[in-house]
């Protein structure tokens, strides 16, 4: 089911792009790849990302609801579901999504790490078989073997995104507040963390492999920070709008 519904179809598009991509170069293949998985689950990134910006902004009530029932995990179990169903957000909201497109990602996996010449016997009668693949881009990057800058770049893009999911926290200077003092201290690792195994995992596998995290983490990043800003500016517009009519009503 796996080969069928994902990774042939995956397969077929990589081929197609290379026949139509100016000078069959795979590395241009694999951008125009990248959009269109991106476009295709659009819908699913940003209910993952709006789910994500909206626990960023309940976090401060968060941890006030952690320190004032740090004693009752049972009250404090209530307190959070209550202040979801509030504020209307669903805590596994930006997960689900994320759980939807890992076959997708598996399937660009397969296509790269077992090399697409082993498998054009499954490209469909409808698109040219080229029954070679050039795996060199721009006439100098082989995409077959690993790649090292291409992977120090998908490092630094998963910073710059990961660097934008970080909540700004109060100045810890309360007892209790010590979870929230662990929180961002694991916030922290974890900044610099998912970098370095992207680097690690980048290093390890073909350059093609590498390229795909690349852009896709450069268009996940531009997605959330589009959406990020336009939430930003949505909240501050509603609220000088709901000022505006308390100033009235006064």
């Amino acid at each position: 089911m796996f080969e069928t519904y994902f990774y042939q179809p995956i397969l077929n598009l990589v081929i197609f792009l290379i026949n139509v991509a100016p000078g069959h170069d795979l590395g241009i293949a694999i951008i125009l790849l990248t959009i269109i998985i991106k476009l295709i689950l659009y819908p699913l990134s940003r209910k993952s990302l709006q789910g994500q910006k909206a626990l960023q902004d309940l976090q401060p009530k968060i941890n006030e609801l952690k320190k004032k029932y740090k004693d009752n995990k049972e009250a404090m179990g209530k307190a959070m579901m209550a202040l979801y169903k509030e504020n209307k957000v669903n805590p596994l909201s930006s997960c689900l999504p994320l759980l939807v497109q890992m076959p997708f990602l598996f399937a660009v996996f397969r296509v790269f790490r077992n090399g697409m010449e082993n498998s054009l016997d499954l490209v469909y009668p409808f698109i040219h078989n080229p029954e070679t693949i050039n795996y060199v881009s721009l006439g100098f990057i082989d995409l077959s073997q690993r790649n090292i800058p291409i992977a120090v770049l998908a490092g630094l893009a998963q910073f710059w995104q990961s660097k934008m999911m970080m909540t700004k926290r109060p100045q810890i200077k309360t007892k209790g507040a010590k979870d929230e003092d662990m929180t961002a201290i694991m916030n922290k690792q974890m900044l610099y963390f998912m970098p370095a195994l992207t680097v690690f995992i980048g290093v390890s596998f073909p350059g093609g492999l590498a390229l795909y995290w690349l852009m896709t983490t450069l268009f996940t990043g531009l997605q959330q920070w589009y959406i990020f800003n336009k939430d930003n500016k949505d909240k501050k517009k509603n609220e000088l709008i709901e000022g505006e009519v308390v100033k009235v009503n006064k």
